[in-house]
């Protein structure tokens, strides 16, 4: 933990922040609004599984560009 706290510089959580945030905004976005629209945790977890991938795809695409 102390390890894990020294490198937890202001900096650094910044850069996380953006990182991570971009992608959770994209997938509330996605879901128009961020609710799920299943009603139980097998349904739930089953739409983020597939939220996820599809927003690494989209980023994927729109760093390296689509090619045909």
């Amino acid at each position: 933990m102390a390890r894990m706290a020294a490198r937890a510089t202001p900096e650094m959580v910044w850069i996380r922040r953006c990182t991570a945030g971009h992608s959770f905004g994209t997938i509330r976005r996605m879901m128009a609004g961020g609710r799920f629209p299943t009603r139980n945790l097998t349904g739930t977890r089953a739409e983020m599984t597939l939220s996820v991938p599809a927003c690494d795809i989209r980023r994927a695409i729109g760093i390296r560009g689509a090619t045909a």
